[in-house]
C-alpha cells in the first residue's frame, strides 16, 4: 500500500474487526507501530498514525496511546478493546442446520494486490482499497437487530478457510452457492490471469474438506481460497430473517449476499456448487 494514510485507515480497519464479530463495540485502541525512521520521514509515519486515527474515531473508540520502535520495515496495527453483553457473545460456534450465510463484503483482495505489483486492473485495486478501509461496524449495527447464531470476519485463511472453521466448530457441514459469492471489481479477471498470492495456495493445501462441483471454475476456486485483509462478517442465522436482513444491509450501503446455508450436523465439510 503506497498510501501511508490509506495503509493506517486498512491496519485499524482490520484490528477493529475482530470486536465486531463477536458482537462488541470498541471502546479504546493503542497504536503497535514498528517504523524505519532513518529511511522514511516522519511525515510519512503521521500520516500512517492519522489514518488510523481516523478509523478509530469512526469506530466510537479512543485512542489511549500505543508503543513504538525503530524497525527495518514499516508495520502498524491496533491492540483493540471493547465490550459486549455477556449473553450476546457471538462466537464462530453456533451455526445451526438450516441456517442462512450472509457475506457482508465482496472477495478479491489478496489476487488485486497481486495484480498492483504488475500494475494491473487499477479500478479493481481502488475497490479493493475502499473495501479493506470500510469497517465492519455498520453490519455489526445490522447484526444487533437480529438472532445471530454465528459470526466470523474473513482474513487471512479467505473465505473458505474461515467458512470451516465456524462449520468445524459448530459440528455441522455448509453448502456454498459460488454464483451467489460477491467479488471485487476485476478480481474474476485477475485470477483468471493466475495472479494468485502464494497464501491462496497454502489455504488450498491445508483445506482438505472442501469438495467443488465440476462447473465451478478454477479461478473462482482459487478466489474462495484469496486470503483477504479486513473482509467482511460471515454471519449464520435462521433463514426466515435472512432477506429481511440483507435488505437492511444493503440499504446502508454494504455489498451483503446470502451465499449459502447450514445443511445439517457434520464434521465442518463444505460443499460448492
Amino acid at each position: 500500500m503506497d498510501d501511508p494514510f490509506l495503509f493506517g485507515q486498512i491496519a485499524a480497519a482490520n484490528s477493529l474487526s475482530d470486536v465486531y464479530a463477536m458482537g462488541g463495540k470498541p471502546l479504546t485502541a493503542m497504536n503497535i507501530v514498528t517504523f524505519p525512521i532513518c529511511k522514511l520521514s516522519a511525515e510519512v509515519l503521521l500520516a500512517v498514525l492519522s489514518g488510523g486515527q481516523q478509523k478509530i474515531a469512526e469506530a466510537g473508540a479512543v485512542m489511549v496511546g500505543g508503543h513504538t520502535i525503530d524497525d527495518d520495515e514499516p508495520k502498524y496495527g491496533l491492540s483493540v478493546t471493547g465490550i459486549v453483553h455477556p449473553k450476546k457473545v457471538l462466537t464462530n460456534a453456533g451455526a445451526n442446520p438450516e441456517d442462512a450465510l450472509i457475506l457482508t463484503k465482496a472477495i478479491g483482495t489478496g489476487v488485486l494486490y497481486t495484480a498492483q505489483r504488475a500494475e494491473l486492473f487499477p479500478r479493481g485495486v481502488e475497490a479493493a482499497a475502499q473495501s479493506m478501509a470500510q469497517l465492519n461496524r455498520y453490519a455489526a449495527e445490522v447484526m444487533e437487530r437480529y438472532p445471530v447464531h454465528a459470526c466470523t470476519d474473513i482474513t487471512g485463511f479467505g473465505l473458505l478457510g474461515h467458512a470451516y472453521e465456524m462449520a468445524c466448530a459448530s459440528g455441522v457441514n455448509f453448502e456454498l452457492e459460488s454464483g451467489a459469492i460477491p467479488l471485487l471489481p476485476d478480481a474474476a479477471e485477475a485470477a483468471n490471469m493466475g495472479l494468485i498470492p502464494a497464501g491462496a495456495y497454502a489455504n488450498r493445501e491445508y483445506l482438505k474438506t472442501v469438495e467443488f462441483h465440476p462447473q465451478v471454475p478454477v479461478y473462482l476456486q482459487d478466489l474462495l481460497f484469496d486470503p483477504q485483509t479486513s473482509g467482511g462478517l460471515l454471519i449464520s442465522l435462521p433463514e426466515e430473517h435472512a432477506n429481511k436482513f440483507l435488505l437492511e444491509a444493503q440499504s446502508t450501503g454494504l455489498v451483503a449476499a446470502c451465499i449459502g446455508r447450514v445443511t445439517g450436523q457434520g464434521e465442518g465439510e463444505i460443499y460448492v456448487k
